[in-house]
């Protein structure tokens, strides 16, 4: 152990062994950037099996143990870890502290998700595959009828699960006991402050989650029945339990992502963000709300009018404050002097495709009407367009954003702009018209789908395979910046642009204008 660590580390110790935020900031992001290429695979396979009706290349078993891990994958894997990364990258330097507040859990909370998801993955090589139950896990399907792998699944689940936790704790000590004198929380930038509100909802969430998996394991493996009816038990109690952890997930997995269009919007309208004491506000309004709706995903199990009724206008009651900052970034842009490069176009394509995905929230939240959109298609298109074209985009409008600042490189600005254009192009073709097939009553999970919807799904398929193949361009444009891009000087980062990146922390409130110095 001593020897190497005198003297700056080499090689392979410096990631294994690293302190340090920026590094570690670096491995979630290539981690989440790895599991998203997984993730995204087994979407692919989805899709082409979807490509035409009746049953071609996998059978409806593998076809389900796809859709599973698509989902785990995508939403602990890639989305949540890519947040995290930003966070450990970006927090410190905001809020000009010196590193996270508590470094050695730091490491440890990223090296535990590798192996966690390598158990994850392995399971597709196990004895009666992968699991099979979607990533909602219901029991009794997760829990009677669920493969052996299922053990497996749970533990991975409590790893991740972990992880989530020591790094919010490490987010909250860090925001809360490392600012810089004259750094108060009304002055800190608007991404700190979603995800130390995201931090909160973690650490309250997460202990749910490992609750209902560790119910799920002692039905299986101990005698008990929590979630079976012959036992005295009762499977919509899972449903209860994974809901009051899920619908604050989704709401961690978009808070950071609003936190990313607030810094980045100003910075290419040129002037300072609109109305950031409300923005604040309205991020621990959506975080509070989040916990008092989580039935609406269970209008069909048969809860009483009057449940019904409490989900359905508290449901609702967050469209205020999630409206209130699109009508902020909105007038943010309004008369700025806006120019259009690749963190702005991918900002405001995620402007125009969440509030659709908002839109199509605010309809699935009406309780007689959810009874005809239920486990149709079109809450999947619903959710990929606020986790895809919210999470997703936002994420690629942060790498862009931030990577010269990361590596001191310029990124190719042109085929950032093409990566945009084939990917928003690409995400609608895909799940614009499983709003159509789900109305008409296509159910989703299932590989094989009457004849009257082939022709919106091959169109789904080959907007799938569009938006794929963007993310390939992503990937070769963020390697060649890193490798051989060019250097970026201290005047400018945007051809013709600059200042951008004047949003650094200083002790000076940064929602407040300042003329970037270089512009002075």
């Amino acid at each position: 152990m001593g020897a190497h660590h005198h003297g700056p580390a080499k090689g392979l110790s410096r990631w294994l062994f690293t302190t340090n935020h920026k590094d570690i900031g670096t491995m979630y992001l290539w981690f989440s950037f790895s599991m998203f290429i997984l993730g995204g695979a087994f979407a692919m396979i989805t899709r082409a099996e979807l490509f035409q009706p009746g049953m071609q290349l996998i059978n409806p078993a593998f076809f389900n143990q796809m859709t599973t891990l698509h989902g785990l994958i995508m939403v602990f894997g890639a989305i949540m870890p890519s947040f995290v990364g930003l966070a450990n990258w970006m927090i410190p330097m905001m809020i000009g502290a010196p590193d996270m507040a508590l470094p050695r859990m730091n490491n440890w909370s990223f090296w535990i998700l590798p192996p966690a998801f390598l158990i994850l993955a392995s399971t597709l090589f196990m004895e009666g595959g992968a699991p099979n139950f979607g990533w909602t896990f219901y029991a009794p399907l997760s829990t009677t009828y669920a493969p052996p792998s299922v053990t497996y699944f749970i533990f991975s689940i409590h790893v991740l699960g972990l992880s989530s936790i020591m790094g919010s704790i490490n987010i909250i000590a860090t925001v809360m006991n490392m600012r810089a004198p004259g750094m108060t929380y009304m002055k800190m930038p608007l991404f700190v402050w979603t995800w130390l509100i995201t931090a909160f909802l973690l650490v309250a969430v997460m202990p749910v989650l490992a609750g209902a998996v560790t119910m799920m394991l002692m039905d299986i493996h101990f005698g008990t029945s929590f979630f079976s009816a012959a036992g005295g038990g009762d499977p919509v109690l899972f449903q209860h339990i994974f809901w009051f952890f899920g619908h604050p997930e989704v709401y961690i997995i978009i808070l950071p992502a609003f936190g990313v269009v607030s810094q980045i919007i100003p910075a290419f309208a040129r002037k300072p963000l609109f109305g950031y004491d409300s923005m604040v506000y309205a991020t621990a309004a959506i975080a509070f709300l989040s916990f008092v709706v989580w039935a609406h995903h269970m209008y069909t199990v048969g809860m009483p009018v009057a449940g019904e009724l409490f989900f359905m206008y508290a449901t609702m009651l967050i469209a205020v404050p999630t409206g209130v900052k699109v009508f902020n970034w909105v007038t943010t842009m309004w008369r700025g002097s806006m120019t259009f490069e690749t963190p702005m176009l991918f900002c405001i394509g995620f402007l125009v495709l969440f509030t659709i995905g908002g839109f199509t929230g605010l309809m699935l939240s009406i309780a007689p009407a959810d009874f005809q959109y239920h486990d149709s298609y079109f809450v999947v298109a619903h959710f990929h367009y606020v986790m895809v074209a919210g999470a997703v985009f936002s994420m690629s409008a942060a790498v862009y954003y931030w990577l010269p600042k990361w590596c001191g490189r310029m990124y190719n600005e042109a085929m950032g702009k093409t990566h945009f254009w084939i990917s928003f192009v690409g995400f609608n073709i895909a799940f614009f018209p499983q709003h159509f097939v789900g109305l008409a009553g296509m159910p989703r999970r299932i590989p094989d789908y009457a004849l009257q919807f082939a022709d919106f799904n091959m169109i789904s398929s080959i907007g799938a395979f569009i938006y794929g193949a963007s993310q390939i361009l992503f990937l070769y444009n963020v390697v060649a910046t890193i490798v051989a891009g060019k250097p970026t000087s201290d005047a400018k980062t945007w051809e013709g642009a600059e200042g951008l990146e004047w949003t650094v922390a200083t002790p000076a409130p940064y929602h407040t204008f300042e003329t970037p110095p270089q512009v002075r």
